[in-house]
């Protein structure tokens, strides 16, 4: 697992980039076909791939004290995910060991889990507890029917789940530094649907070639066009959005540099995952896959305060511009090309030099497809 470059090093290389006027450049043209984006048996590998994967499920801020949990689909299956009196987090199958009831709904903090429709309650560590009525399972083993355990592992300010398989160090990101730090503070959850397929959402994010057009008027103003640092990881990737800002920068010692407030880094953790660290907050977006044609997007605020009131007020505006005005943007341009997806004009979509984090994301999905058998 390579590790990112540092601060210093990303503006040095933005610099001589801004000099030359250069960007960085893969050294292949992939042609991924247009039938993996609508193929219903295609889709189904795929959520393969996300159930055998350790996948960021939430950040670990969104559990902050025991009985915290979260209950949603993940790869379209419903799991719960919650902070133990012990302070571990752990994950199952949102499943009553009865007749297979969700025994949670949403977000919330409990002591307990309690079916609705039976009313078997379960602990925080999954255990069954309480069977109203029992006398009516003669022989049940309580022990034998606690809530299914899937893996949980905290990593990098992140709770990562995997449902199916074994969990390798490489499965988790290899991310050693946090990516979500234990100052930052959670500021804002919320779900989108949008109506794509969820390798066409992710694509937008993780190039800068489109900032020019697709961002004209609010982006593009304060950036570059096509000028991006995309560095890959294992098969995660990093791509790097410099702000015109930067150039302040050249006539200070490389030692001295620091680039908070002067680029985006967007992080692409495979497959469904992105980060992207932004001048007062960080985002997290998993992308969860509903059909071949629609997407759940699961996003997270995190402000960059260390308990500064006012550095969370200018988180919450510089969220709001994100989420709003930017993402409305992109959300437009990938389901413009969802609705043209099946018009017969293309068999295949063509990512270029520019685009090579994409590339780096194709070439490990069809591998991961492949090695399924």
């Amino acid at each position: 697992m390579h590790s990112f470059l540092k601060d210093q090093d990303v503006a040095e290389r933005v610099l001589s980039h801004v000099r030359n006027r250069t960007t960085d450049e893969g050294n292949e043209v992939w042609r991924e076909p247009v039938d993996n984006y609508r193929s219903a048996e295609r889709f189904r590998r795929e959520l393969e791939v996300l159930r055998g994967t350790a996948v960021p499920f939430c950040p670990s801020a969104a559990l902050p004290e025991p009985g915290s949990y979260i209950a949603r689909n993940a790869a379209g299956i419903p799991l719960l995910v919650v902070r133990g009196e012990d302070g571990r987090v752990r994950a199952f199958r949102n499943a009553c060991r009865h007749r297979g009831s969700e025994v949670a709904k949403g977000a919330g903090c409990a002591k307990a889990f309690v079916c609705p429709y039976h009313g078997w309650a379960y602990q925080l560590d999954g255990k069954l507890r309480n069977v109203p009525h029992e006398r009516g399972f003669p022989g049940l083993d309580k022990n034998d029917h606690g809530l299914v355990p899937v893996f949980a592992e905290e990593r990098a300010g992140l709770v990562f789940v995997r449902q199916n398989g074994e969990t390798s160090e490489a499965d988790l990101g290899g991310f050693q530094d946090e990516l979500i730090s234990p100052d930052q503070d959670l500021i804002d959850t919320h779900h989108t649907e949008a109506q794509v397929n969820w390798k066409v959402s992710l694509e937008g994010s993780i190039e800068g070639y489109h900032i020019r057009f697709g961002h004209r008027e609010t982006f593009y103003p304060y950036g570059y066009d096509n000028l991006n640092l995309i560095e890959l990881s294992g098969r995660n990737s990093r791509v790097t959005f410099p702000f015109r800002r930067i150039e302040k920068l050249a006539d200070v010692p490389k030692a001295e540099r620091r680039v908070e407030g002067r680029l985006t880094y967007i992080y692409h953790i495979f497959p469904n995952t992105l980060i992207a660290v932004l001048s007062h907050h960080t985002n997290l977006v998993i992308l969860e896959p509903l059909d071949v044609g629609r997407t759940m997007m699961v996003a997270y605020s995190l402000a960059h305060t260390g308990g500064d009131p006012a550095a969370a007020e200018a988180a919450r505006r510089d969220a709001q511009f994100v989420n709003t005005t930017g993402a409305e943007e992109d959300l437009a341009l990938v389901e413009s090309i969802q609705r043209s997806i099946g018009s017969g004009a293309n068999d295949h979509f063509t990512f270029g030099h520019f685009e090579s984090a994409i590339v780096h994301f194709h070439r490990n999905l069809r591998e991961a497809i492949e090695e399924l058998g």
